[in-house]
């Protein structure tokens, strides 16, 4: 019978450096001296302060793995089994978990324009964003003309005239013009609509502020290039037929 061994073995590393356990998978071809190399990026430890220990995967402890020139496969690591990492240094628990004490490096915000090699200066030289000025431009000229688009459509509408709101993806609504002009909760033009069926989302007041009265879920807010005036009648829904 042939016995097959997997080449690579899964196992919990934990650390006197941590209070978290972490999984890595390892090559059993592997020395100790270079497991530990491997584990420097991930314990945040040198490698030649390292002590390693080999615990089952019950976490019942095995032995110490204390030969550098020896191979991980050597030792009776199986998937899941745990190997923890004491740090020789003086490190403390959770000494790398709080960043608020890590130096952290700054720079002037003229030391940062001056720089070649950063974000900034990328995205300058590639024009992107708000570094493109061409568009940035083209898009104002977009803005300021639906601005112009919208007032005009506004301009036309008046308070008490029966409407018709057709907002893209939503049913068309009948209802009638309650309100024209600008807002405190968004800008830009906005037409406050009664609506003849509950389909709105409020009774007038956004945010706390009265822009007109209607019943709750009778009244909405929308886009004035949304509306069109017009004879439309309040439909009859048969609520007094017997």
């Amino acid at each position: 019978m042939e016995v097959v061994t997997n080449p690579t073995v899964n196992v919990r590393l934990t650390s006197t450096l941590s209070s978290f356990e972490v999984q890595r998978r390892f090559n059993r071809g592997i020395s100790i001296a270079e497991l530990k190399a491997k584990l420097e990026m991930v314990v945040g430890t040198s490698a030649s302060t390292m002590d390693l220990e080999l615990f089952s995967v019950t976490d019942k402890f095995l032995q110490k793995m204390d030969d550098n020139d020896a191979l991980l496969g050597s030792y009776a690591v199986d998937d899941d089994s745990r190997i923890h990492v004491t740090d020789r240094s003086g490190g403390k628990l959770g000494e790398f978990d709080d960043v608020s004490k890590v130096e952290k490096f700054e720079i002037s915000h003229e030391a940062y324009e001056k720089r070649t090699d950063s974000a900034r200066s990328f995205m300058k030289k590639h024009r992107v964003g708000h570094f493109n000025e061409e568009e940035m431009a083209k898009k104002k000229a977009e803005q300021a003309a639906r601005q112009e688009e919208q007032k005009a459509a506004a301009d036309a509408i008046s308070v008490g005239s029966r409407c018709k709101v057709q907002v893209p993806g939503q049913p068309t609504k009948l209802g009638t013009v309650m309100y024209v002009g600008t807002t405190d909760f968004k800008p830009g033009y906005w037409v406050g609509v009664k609506y003849d069926e509950p389909l709105g989302k409020h009774n007038g007041i956004v945010e706390g502020k009265q822009y007109f009265e209607c019943e709750d879920k009778y009244g909405g807010f929308v886009k004035p290039l949304n509306v069109t005036v017009g004879d439309f009648p309040e439909e009859d829904y048969g609520l007094d037929e017997m």
